[in-house]
């Protein structure tokens, strides 16, 4: 097969545009526990980390542990209910996925999102598209380590590890976190221009290989580049 024959995608900003849902739970959060909310902007630059991780930015600077937590714990209560909203799939990433899947490749996700967020959208917009599907899961450390990356390659199956190992696997992703994600795991990585980053932030965070559309994205992949 040409080009690469496993596939690992990012989620948030790669196959789906949740962020309206993101600042909109983190917001109902902030706003529960009396706290000033956050702007539209200052949640895109605040993804990228988890949840948790999201909380603790959104939250005011000094903030106690506490206050963090019922944030988190206020955070996932809504956005369980409410994570598909305003969420879509970036033009294209479907039929995308379909396609490669279609011509042998193996395909997998790996999430910072909270797992059961991650479960329900792909179940929605990707049923049964992807060989291993991993959000954020206990014992497991989260990007920019390289565990997630490894587990779903051990849950796909010997030939993804071999590819890994090969050079013929890549991960694709919108964030300075997938780059270093992808550099941990010692793969590949072709970077999105259209998620919640900027060119100019992807460029700086060390992005070498970045597309602006679906259709170079899989000429890309297709040509192992």
């Amino acid at each position: 097969m040409r080009g690469f024959s496993t596939i690992v995608f990012d989620l948030d900003g790669t196959l789906l545009d949740t962020i309206e849902d993101l600042h909109l739970a983190l917001d109902h959060a902030l706003e529960s526990e009396g706290l000033p909310t956050r702007t539209f902007e200052e949640t895109r630059a605040f993804v990228g980390n988890g949840i948790r991780r999201l909380c603790e930015r959104g939250v005011p600077e000094g903030s106690s542990p506490a206050v963090v937590d019922a944030v988190f714990a206020e955070f996932n209560r809504w956005y369980a209910a409410h994570c598909n909203d305003h969420t879509h799939a970036y033009t294209g990433m479907v039929e995308l996925v379909g396609a490669l899947r279609g011509e042998g490749r193996r395909v997998a996700v790996v999430s910072n999102k909270s797992d059961y967020a991650v479960q329900d959208l792909m179940d929605i917009y990707f049923p049964g598209a992807f060989d291993a599907v991993l959000g954020v899961r206990e014992g497991i450390a989260r990007k920019p380590a390289r565990d997630m990356v490894d587990a779903a390659l051990a849950e796909m199956d010997a030939e993804a590890r071999a590819d890994a190992r090969a050079g013929h696997a890549v991960y694709v992703g919108d964030s300075e976190v997938d780059v270093q994600t992808a550099a941990n795991a010692e793969m590949p990585c072709i970077s999105v221009s259209w998620g919640f980053r900027s060119v100019e932030q992807l460029v700086e965070a060390g992005a070498t290989h970045i597309v602006a559309t679906t259709a170079e994205l899989a000429q890309a992949i297709r040509e192992g580049r």
